[in-house]
């Protein structure tokens, strides 16, 4: 990429992620093109479809959360490195609007214009920690890797306009914890709430 398309790119990119954090995933192009100081043909050639922005827009953030949970992969309580794991994609998503609709797919709440890349990243990083947490008994046997996002993302979605919206998301989290550990166990040592910098 020349250097004057790259700085149109960057440009773009960090305009769109302003936008879509005030706005959501429906931010307007026009109003992303005319931030970054570019046309709507430019944003378009770089990024000919809303999925390929949003796309670009969540992936460094989406590999964070992979890198998280690879990282909490071997951590010897696959119970709360579960947990931990759930509440930091809560924070994800209630600070980046978009990210909490785009965590439900196959809902009507979830958005089609978030691609397919981020949507697997999630799910095989999340279900790396779900199996070991399976194997631990630490959760339920018929709790999916799909149930925990869609109530992540319910979460997000309900509190991403509080002004405390962060708080609650993981005060609310907490709350469904114990739906996820096996019957007649309530609340284990594994699922005590985690923070989320842990």
């Amino acid at each position: 990429m020349r250097a004057d398309a790259r700085r149109n790119y960057d440009r773009i990119l960090a305009a769109a992620g302003a936008a879509i954090a005030q706005h959501g995933a429906e931010a307007s192009l026009e109003e992303i093109a005319r931030h970054a100081g570019v046309g709507s043909a430019t944003l378009h050639r770089h990024f000919p479809s809303r999925q390929a922005l949003l796309e670009a827009v969540f992936k460094d953030r989406v590999e964070a959360l992979c890198t998280k949970a690879h990282d909490l992969a071997a951590e010897p309580e696959a119970g709360a490195a579960l947990i931990i794991w759930l509440h930091a994609v809560g924070a994800h998503a209630v600070t980046n609007k978009g990210l909490g609709a785009s965590l439900m797919p196959g809902t009507d709440t979830g958005d089609p214009t978030f691609g397919d890349t981020c949507h697997t990243m999630i799910l095989n990083a999340g279900s790396e920690l779900l199996a070991r947490a399976h194997h631990a008994h630490a959760v339920r046997p018929d709790v999916t890797i799909t149930q925990l996002l869609k109530l992540v993302g319910a979460i997000a979605l309900a509190t991403e306009l509080d002004s405390d919206g962060a708080a609650e998301t993981e005060r609310l989290l907490t709350l469904v914890i114990d739906g996820v550990c096996p019957p007649g166990t309530g609340r284990g040592r594994s699922f005590d709430t985690p923070s989320v910098g842990e």
